[in-house]
């Protein structure tokens, strides 16, 4: 029970070390890379709270638009960029000719082209607009499910799609069913918990989004890589908020 225990612990702190630029030690000997996907959605919550916390905090002085800025912002900072890294590379990695290892060459380059910045920008204005039409509650509310969800999907991706490379995370992230399951559970049960009449169709948009990146990224590069991973998980929470910007002004 005490292995457990500790084994559990240490998957936790190796999620929110991963996803986060929260500076926790992970016990010597001990890195916590097999239990921490169950984790994945749980840490996602968290960092949309803290991004909704800025929203909250901003919107009464500085309004819904400042506040949607801020809040956007607060993702970013939260996790080190490291989704919407991965968001950029596979924009860049679309737009390029030439066969698979041309586009997995070009996604491995740490410049960030034309196509990658068009990305960025259009899912932090699309991000943004959404969120300054939602009320304080809903805002907070869908920037928790969809940073939740979308780390779920990104699990799902990772399932479904084989690694592109023999290297890199692609390669070395294999989240077990069991973890991916939790993870599920976990976005569900916030889905629920934020608006039950929305939970159903957000839980779809996250099996979509991580459907659509597996198709892509097969036909495109051969399988999933990091920059999959991280592209599905940004891409899920603009969805998501999309989504419950739908059902709130309807």
């Amino acid at each position: 029970m005490a292995a457990t225990l500790r084994r559990t612990v240490d998957g936790a702190v190796y999620a929110i070390t991963f996803l986060t630029v929260v500076p926790l030690r992970v016990r010597d000997g001990h890195d916590g890379a097999g239990t921490a996907p169950a984790w994945y959605a749980l840490v996602g919550a968290a960092i949309g709270a803290a991004a909704g916390g800025v929203f909250a905090a901003a919107k009464p002085g500085l309004g819904s638009s400042v506040a949607a800025i801020l809040a956007v912002a607060a993702l970013v900072v939260v996790t080190g960029g490291l989704h919407q890294d991965g968001l950029a590379d596979c924009a860049d990695g679309l737009g390029v000719r030439g066969d698979r290892d041309r586009r997995l060459a070009v996604m491995r380059d740490p410049a960030t082209g034309s196509f990658g910045a068009l990305a960025l920008v259009l899912w932090a204005l699309l991000l943004t607009m959404s969120l300054a039409q939602l009320e304080t509650g809903e805002a907070i509310a869908a920037l928790i499910t969809a940073a939740a969800v979308g780390r779920w999907s990104a699990l799902l991706h990772a399932q479904w799609a084989p690694p592109a490379r023999t290297d890199g995370l692609g390669s070395a992230f294999s989240p077990s069913t069991v973890a991916v399951i939790v993870a599920g559970l976990t976005a569900v049960g916030v889905a629920a918990i934020a608006d039950i009449a929305s939970a159903g169709a957000v839980v779809f948009a996250g099996l979509l989004v991580a459907a659509a990146a597996s198709w892509w990224s097969r036909r495109a590069v051969g399988g999933r890589t990091g920059d999959t991973l991280g592209a599905t998980a940004v891409l899920t929470e603009l969805v998501v908020v999309l989504v419950l910007l739908a059902f709130a002004r309807n």
